[in-house]
């Protein structure tokens, strides 16, 4: 392991924080432990993180609503619950804010480190491109960090974080057809169900921006009954 792998531990009960830490860390992880919510969020703002094990019962803020204010930064981190509580109103509750998976207490660390496991590398692609930090089409480069594109002339237009979303959702799934269930996913977070229109009017302004001719299009496309497609044969 060339790089620590690194995981947000939350949990209040300091015996479980510390048996979860060490353990994570006798696998290799680099594990940094928090008690409440709302340190969570400012550690999670400030650093970089492979999977995040949350705690539902937090104080001040409970696990459910640090998932979903993680969930409207990033959708792409895997989310573990622990919880004490074995209903299906919490588990499906927890689903709806976005966690990966869950697990009861107590629970059997062997069984943790193993669903640690999964998740993590779940959360790392096989290529660079979740690194993706900038792209070039034809005379323009989309830098993903800035939500800016800049034109070699030196022009720069601002991109909303939406659009800038799904530039890089289309681009690192070059010349697959990407559904509008994992538009909806990846970009809106089910949390507002655009029509397809929507998600249209955005393809239609990628044209404008890159495509030499918008009515034959060579970059983006749509494809009828599925979603929608992004080809570059210059990469």
């Amino acid at each position: 392991m060339q790089q620590k792998l690194r995981i947000l531990l939350v949990e209040d009960e300091d015996h479980l924080l510390d048996a979860i830490k060490l353990n994570l860390e006798l696998e290799g992880y680099k594990v940094h432990a928090v008690k409440d919510g709302k340190t969570a969020l400012k550690v999670f703002k400030e650093e970089r993180f492979n999977l995040i094990i949350l705690d539902v019962m937090l104080p001040e803020m409970d696990g459910f609503q640090v998932c979903e204010t993680i969930r409207l930064e990033n959708t792409e981190v895997p989310i573990l619950f622990l919880t004490a509580k074995n209903t299906n109103e919490d588990r499906v509750m927890g689903l709806k804010k976005g966690a990966d998976d869950y697990l009861v207490k107590p629970f059997n660390l062997e069984e943790l480190i193993l669903r640690v496991g999964i998740l993590v590398k779940r959360s790392l692609k096989p290529d660079d491109l979740k690194e993706l930090n900038s792209y070039k089409i034809g005379d323009k480069t989309i830098y993903f960090n800035s939500f800016e594109l800049k034109q070699d002339d030196g022009t720069v237009v601002p991109l909303t974080k939406k659009e800038t979303m799904l530039l890089k959702l289309l681009i690192e799934r070059k010349n697959e057809a990407v559904s509008r269930e994992q538009i909806l996913e990846t970009v809106w977070n089910y949390d507002v169900y655009p029509s397809t229109r929507t998600i249209d009017n955005f393809i239609l302004t990628f044209r404008k921006y890159f495509e030499p001719d918008q009515k034959n299009p060579v970059y983006f496309h749509s494809i009828r009954g599925v979603g929608y497609k992004f080809t570059d044969s210059s990469h």
